[in-house]
């Protein structure tokens, strides 16, 4: 078997070997392609709106957008689908950019569709990750929505690597892989019957690479869970599974306090950090470039219960 690449020899012969560096030339053109499927979106649609976490996705999707339009001139709402169980660092920070960039946020909670009774759950400790499929396709409902943007990008996951930039869903929010639609010379079909949608996907051919090397470019701003800190964890199958009132640890398990990060950041039910040490962008594309797992692989729960579950529950409405 190979042995894991190490991120120190892979910096040393990236950055310091005279005449290596690593090239970040190919983000202007990610960049150019990005913005230009922003400004489509706001001419092709009357109500369209961007899925905006506060993750690091949104984020460099949010830059772009603030090149397409200018600050406080983003042409279409910021939505948040919220569960109830997300880190309050990551929706503090949501909260922060929106108002610096004069931006419109709009937030529906997963426990308001619970009260509805739209949603419920087989038990209390269950995750809500998966029922926030509810509360979106009830806020498109709400809102009239004809376009979501989203985050999503192909490299993340075998579901999303099938699924088209301009993803068409039918009248009950549902994805179906075998009829979407060619786009052949960057040219989309936005047509809709009543009731349909679109999610965009305006980074699908970024990486997590890609990302952390614009990130590191463009000097964007993210919540401190990116970056290294100790935490309280447990080891779960493979997976560090932090020490939280939602998650605590099992009979028989060890709490070790770690040195770690995420990787990404969602449902605080669902989500894993990482063993890291890496506290700047410029650390993490040197961890990157040594990382052998996707980082929903390397970190999310959910999506353990087997290789269809994500193509599953994007059929039934999911981002």
């Amino acid at each position: 078997m190979n042995a894991r690449p190490d991120p120190a020899v892979i910096e040393a012969a990236l950055l310091h070997d005279s005449g290596h560096q690593l090239s970040n030339a190919h983000l202007d053109a990610l960049e150019e392609e990005t913005i230009f499927i922003l400004r489509e979106v706001a001419a092709a649609f009357e109500r369209p709106a961007l899925l905006f976490s506060g993750g690091k996705d949104s984020l460099v999707m949010l830059k772009c957008a603030e090149k397409a339009f200018g600050a406080g001139r983003i042409p279409y709402p910021l939505l948040m689908i919220d569960t109830g169980h997300n880190f309050p660092e990551v929706t503090d920070f949501r909260d922060q950019r929106a108002k610096e960039l004069g931006a419109e946020l709009i937030v529906r909670r997963v426990e308001d569709s619970m009260a509805r009774g739209t949603v419920r759950l087989a038990h209390p400790g269950e995750s809500r990750n998966v029922h926030q499929s509810v509360t979106l396709l009830e806020a498109i409902e709400e809102f009239r929505f004809d376009a979501l943007i989203g985050g999503a990008r192909r490299d993340e996951e075998k579901a999303r690597a099938k699924e088209r930039i301009f993803s068409h869903r039918d009248g009950f929010g549902q994805w179906q892989p075998k009829a979407q639609r060619p786009e052949l010379w960057t040219l989309f079909n936005t047509r809709l019957q009543p009731g349909e949608h679109f999610r965009v996907f305006p980074i699908s051919n970024w990486t997590e690479l890609d990302v952390w090397q614009y990130i590191a470019r463009e000097d964007i701003g993210l919540p401190s869970l990116y970056y290294t800190h100790p935490r309280e964890v447990v080891d779960r199958r493979g997976l560090l599974v932090p020490v939280t009132e939602l998650t605590p640890p099992r009979d028989g398990e060890r709490v070790e306090r770690r040195d770690v990060r995420f990787r990404t950041v969602g449902d605080i039910t669902c989500t894993c950090p990482v063993e890291s040490t890496a506290a700047t962008p410029q650390d993490i594309v040197i961890e990157t470039l040594a990382a052998e797992v996707s980082e929903r692989g390397a970190t999310r729960m959910d999506d353990k219960t087997s290789d269809a579950s994500m193509e599953r529950r994007k059929k039934e409405g999911y981002f």
